[in-house]
């Protein structure tokens, strides 16, 4: 298939400080693709070098097949971008924040009211266009943010962390329209901390941290793969649970006032829930969480 971003090797260092450290990435054309990491990781400087706005330290990269060092204003007029700040102009009403956007593509005037108009219907905002930005809640200005990414039709989005803060109703509705264009065909790229959001977008996922690649693959298979399908949970355990779980074999992780147990199937679980002491406990369905948090660890990242 068609590769729109291909790193091999990538890195971008601040000082002595490496941000990204050897990542290599590959999202076809099409395709919904997740990166994933901790604060820190590194997602927010690739996705800046993928646009040109953070030139590359050392390795190759390119978009549609160009190369991001030399040709980044070919590429940027061919993507779309919503950051994770409100970079909307508070002194000009919602539909003149989608016009004035598309003045910087030299679209024109006509077209650009008709795009405008299209997209204010598609994000549900068609009764606020004469409104002022100020005027909007979180999440109308979300839809409005990734509303203006999409004025220059383009062939890649990049999300980076679209649904921070966004009550659930706002998160679900942005889901919505993100399925609609990633059925018409648009290539997406999304940095997300919500694992259930990345779980529900992507077709492919790459867990980052300091820097460097982990793990990437689909959903369904970094569970399988690093999770198994079933998880006890054993709140409180004693001396006791403790030794059944360490001496069952299964996979396991010890918080202190929690353990966690994975295995393949429930049956296998249930069994040694039987075997444990009185403790509360429960078990449920593996989740992409379970493996962010053993790839990433669960330390506080500020």
């Amino acid at each position: 298939m068609d590769a729109v971003i291909e790193a091999v090797g990538l890195r971008k260092n601040f000082g002595g400080f490496m941000a990204v450290d050897g990542l290599d990435m590959r999202v076809t054309r099409g395709q919904a693709f997740g990166l994933l990491g901790p604060n820190g990781a590194g997602k927010t400087s690739t996705i800046r070098m993928l646009y040109g706005f953070s030139p590359k330290t050392g390795g190759e990269l390119t978009v549609f097949g160009l190369d991001v060092a030399t040709r980044w204003r070919e590429i940027r007029a061919r993507i779309g971008v919503c950051q994770q700040d409100n970079a909307l102009d508070p002194d000009l009403t919602v539909e003149q924040n989608l016009l004035v956007f598309a003045g910087y593509f030299a679209i024109p005037r006509a077209e650009a009211r008709r795009r405008a108009g299209e997209l204010l219907s598609f994000f549900a905002l068609e009764a606020k266009a004469k409104a002022g930005v100020r005027d909007l809640s979180g999440g109308m200005a979300r839809r409005l943010m990734l509303a203006r990414s999409l004025v220059n039709r383009p062939e890649l989005l990049i999300l980076d962390e679209p649904t921070t803060g966004l009550d659930p109703q706002s998160r679900h509705l942005l889901w919505d329209r993100l399925h609609e264009l990633r059925q018409g065909g648009l290539t997406i790229l999304i940095t997300t901390h919500y694992m259930e959001e990345a779980a529900t977008l992507c077709d492919e996922l790459l867990i980052m941290d300091h820097g460097r690649g982990l793990v990437r693959g689909t959903p369904a298979e970094m569970i399988a793969s690093h999770a198994g399908r079933a998880v006890l949970e054993i709140m409180d355990p004693g001396h006791e649970a403790r030794d059944r779980v360490a001496a069952s074999g299964h996979d396991f992780e010890d918080f202190g006032r929690r353990l966690l147990v994975f295995a393949d199937t429930f049956d296998e679980l249930e069994a040694l829930r039987q075997s444990l002491p009185e403790s509360p406990s429960v078990t449920r369905p593996a989740s992409l969480e379970d493996v962010f948090l053993r790839l990433t660890g669960r330390e506080l990242r500020e």
